[in-house]
């Protein structure tokens, strides 16, 4: 046996598992070389969650990345000669007409991210799972390219690593658990095991469920948790005996009872001959801290498969069995059965890529069986290329909050999430309801005076509309209407759009706090700026502006979009809250990758932000401010930023609009924000929600969100936001920006549609939420662009001041044309739209002084 390693350019901490495994062959297959793989179990793991995973795959789900990432898994697994594209049914039972109704949803779902998914019948249910009692079920889905990892994730990992070991780039080493990290500098060094220290470049942590603990040994926590998952079996189920096949019907989803059954084909096979029903609780989920999961030698079973005590499935299983009988027949397999641990996100998705601490250490936890291989290759791709073919920001480690990270916090997240892995169907605005009130603007209690409807983003409570304003809907009522569909109305406020109209016809202050800022200060902060940044930082007659730019990637693609606020010693860079985090490392990292001297420091707490807007906006202003005459246009152009005073309290003003209407966003220390908010609120300016500001005016404006409309996918041209000249200091992305810029044409535009009609079947007014595919009117097909991605609705709200629905969407450049008739799918029912602007063109200007319809 070879001595053990003294030092590698790469680490993995849990190669034992399916993630682990599939990180070093992507790795490979980029190029790298001397990786070490060592797990706490053997290899493959006998003790974490891919030794008992139940291997199924299916590709819905409401994001693009969730989609992408099984679509890539399941091919990769079928190239490898292990899975079982038996397919898989989702029903809805007979009287669940909620749960049918997600069903659609997902069908709609799938259409825009490119699955196969289709409804069926009750008979073609009854047809492909014979097992099931047809009158018990109204309808359901079936998915073709569902199935099986065959025999098991565990032997694919294990081929996995013995080709890598074969090829001589990797080195594995089993019970060979990471006792501590070393960190010298804020850079990863090496680790350390019980066999030996292993000096490394870089360090992956795939440790499953361990994987908060490896985070720990750097002082950081991953905002995941390990759960129960009953999984039980029944048998002997004979009906596959001989056939050699590891599953012989489709797997079946029963997500309305929390619960899915699979066969497991024939007897001879891995576990065959019997039925496999699973539960996720959606009670009083067990969760499980890492720290409390038994060693090997301590656990009956394996440390990831702890005891069942039936009473924790008693009720659904025998749900379970009016719908498929046959598990009352069987015999209960009560040996076999156990409760596998699983990893529940208190972030609504995995925690991948570098560590907010420590330079060169990776995380990618919180993955099951189904996305294995696909976040193999993103992790081996955004380790060498700093970038991903795929928007990664939703998984992103950096996007977290300080506070997301607490034990408190993540446990109550967490237990929410456990709640929801199958049921209820969680809404695209479902709020949390643990780890609220984490942030408060200074004007909270005022806001809350006002009948505040507060939803929360990035731990700021930030109300949607006031309570106080319904009374608005006696003038607006005619423009706002009633959300008969429950859905459409769910997390929504209808005085939200009055606030909308009253605003454009007055004024009106929005709470801004949310808004997360940092300051880039040093020597060399311009330069730093001037490369990181699209538009021209420099410069001394940049001074004393606001400077709306992108970030962009290597690939010229999309990654940022703010403001940056040039300052003499100083840039302020201003930032949504949702992106911001990530914003800040990123800049922090770059600026230490090109050895420049900054400093770069959080300063989203100390500041809060007003937004005053609307025609009258001046005028209200005006009645509060030392100096009134400073406000005129002549002495306070477009995008200036300015200091006045308000109540005696110092202020910077920045004019700048989201909303269309003209006005200001203010900003002051956080001590301040009540004195200026009171003062301002005294003129008896209207305060409004942030569902004005994010969504309503936003999109009647054609403005663009970050992380939504924004993304890696694009470049800026296509998003229709490049400056019409292209600045002479270079850049991150600028030549593959000029490539892109010296197109006769992009591959696809950014472009706003309306909904020409939209009463469903029902003859009801629907107003949409979530993601839609965008299709040809005349073939019913989802438009794909040359380069092979697919059209849906990246953004989606009521526009009152239009009366229409408004969406913004990429489309192929075939399709960008102002008039052309496309449809659009909503819960599995199509809808006429029209293209209504190309690249930015707004629907309703206020210079222009009357809507576009």
């Amino acid at each position: 046996m070879s001595a053990f390693p003294e030092k590698a350019k790469v680490v993995i901490i849990g190669l034992g598992g399916i993630v682990g495994a599939s990180v070093a062959h992507h790795l490979i297959e980029r190029g790298w070389d001397d990786i070490v793989g060592i797990d706490k179990s053997g290899i493959p793991t006998d003790i974490g969650s891919t030794a008992h995973a139940s291997d199924f795959c299916y590709t819905t789900s409401h994001d693009y990345l969730s989609v992408w990432t099984t679509q890539y898994s399941i091919d990769f697994y079928e190239k490898m000669g292990h899975y079982a594209r038996i397919g898989g049914l989702e029903v809805a039972r007979t009287g669940d007409d909620a749960w049918m109704a997600e069903i659609r949803r997902k069908i709609s779902s799938g259409r825009a991210f490119g699955t196969d998914v289709r409804l069926v019948t009750p008979a073609e249910i009854k047809q492909m799972f014979p097992l099931i009692e047809e009158d018990q079920v109204q309808g359901g889905m079936f998915d073709p390219d569902a199935g099986l990892v065959v025999p098991r994730s565990q032997t694919v990992a294990g081929k996995l690593v013995d080709a890598a070991e074969k090829s001589g780039k990797l080195a594995m080493y089993g019970n060979t658990p990471a006792q501590s990290l070393i960190v010298e500098k804020g850079r990863i060094k090496g680790v350390v095991t019980h066999r030996g220290t292993i000096m490394a470049d870089h360090v992956v942590v795939c440790a499953g469920l361990w994987g908060r603990l490896i985070a720990g040994m750097v002082g950081e926590d991953l905002p995941v948790m390990p759960v129960d998952h009953p999984l039980t079996f029944f048998g002997p189920f004979n009906e596959f005996a001989g056939t050699g096949k590891e599953i012989g019907y489709p797997l079946l989803r029963d997500q309305g009872n929390s619960a899915y059954m699979r066969d497991t084909g024939d007897p001879a096979t891995t576990e065959g001959g019997q039925i496999e029903w699973g539960y996720y609780e959606t009670k009083a989920p067990r969760l499980c801290h890492p720290r409390d999961i038994l060693e090997k030698h301590q656990a009956r079973l394996s440390p990831s498969q702890r005891d069942l005590d039936m009473e924790q499935i008693i009720e659904p299983l025998e749900r379970a069995m009016e719908l498929t009988p046959i598990l009352g027949e069987l015999g209960y397999n009560e040996g076999h059965s156990f409760n596998g641990l699983l990893q529940v996100s208190a972030a609504g998705g995995p925690s991948c890529g570098e560590s907010q601490k420590v330079r060169g250490l990776w995380y990618c936890v919180a993955i099951w069986v189904k996305d294995g291989p696909g976040y193999g290759k993103l992790i081996a791709d955004w380790m060498t290329d700093g970038r991903t073919g795929v928007d990664h920001a939703s998984i992103d480690y950096a996007r977290f909050y300080p506070h997301q990270t607490e034990e408190k916090f993540i446990e109550g997240r967490c237990f929410e999430a456990a709640q929801k892995i199958y049921f209820p169907a969680v809404h695209p605005r479902e709020p949390y309801a643990s780890g609220r009130n984490a942030k408060r603007s200074p004007f909270h209690e005022r806001e809350k005076e006002l009948g505040g409807y507060f939803m929360e983003l990035g731990g700021w409570e930030r109300a949607h509309g006031y309570a106080a304003n319904e009374h608005l809907l006696e003038k607006y009522g005619n423009q706002v209407p009633v959300r008969e569909n429950e859905w459409d109305n769910r997390h929504f406020w209808r005085v939200s759009n009055a606030e909308h109209l009253a605003m454009s016809e007055d004024c009106g202050i929005v709470n801004l706090s949310h808004f997360y800022m940092f300051d880039v200060e040093g020597p060399d902060h311009v330069e730093l700026m001037e490369w990181i940044c699209a538009a021209r930082i420099g410069g001394d007659a940049n001074i004393g502006k606001g400077i709306y730019t992108h970030f962009l990637d290597d690939e010229g693609m999309v990654r940022a979009d703010l403001t940056v606020i040039r300052m003499a010693d100083r840039c302020r860079v201003v930032d949504g809250a949702d992106a911001g985090p990530r914003d800040f490392h990123y800049v922090k990292r770059l600026a230490e990758d090109r050895g420049l001297d900054v400093t770069v420091t959080d300063v989203s707490e100390k500041y809060i932000t007003i937004g005053i807007w609307g025609p009258n906006a001046r005028d209200t202003l005006k009645k509060v401010v030392a100096d009134p005459a400073g406000l005129d246009a002549a002495n306070f152009p477009f995008a200036a930023i300015r200091p006045i005073e308000i109540a005696g309290r110092p202020v910077t003003a920045f004019r700048i609009s989201y909303v269309g209407e003209q006005g200001w966003e203010l900003h002051m220390k956080y001590e301040d924000g009540l004195a200026v908010w009171d003062a301002l609120r005294a003129t008896g300016v209207m305060a409004f929600g942030v569902e004005t500001y994010a969504n309503s005016r936003r999109l009647e404006k054609s403005l663009r969100l970050q992380n939504v409309d924004l993304l890696t996918q694009y470049n800026l041209i296509e998003a229709d936001l490049a400056r019409p000249k292209v600045k002479e200091a270079d850049f991150r992305g600028k030549a593959r920006h000029l490539e892109y810029k010296a197109r006769a044409h992009q591959p696809a535009m950014l472009c706003t549609l309306v909904m020409t009609d939209n009463t469903d079947s029902k003859g009801v007014k629907r107003y949409p939420v979530g993601t839609l595919p965008v299709m040809d009117a005349d073939t019913g097909k989802v438009l794909v662009d040359e380069l092979g991605r697919r059209s849906y609705t990246t953004s989606i709200a009521f526009g009152p001041t239009i009366g229409k629905n408004i969406a913004l969407a990429y489309l192929p450049w075939a399709y960008c044309q102002e008039g052309r008739k496309l449809s659009v799918e909503y819960f599995a029912e199509t809808y006429p739209v029209e293209v209504v602007g190309i690249g930015y063109k707004p629907l309703y200007d206020p210079e222009n002084l009357k809507p576009r319809s």
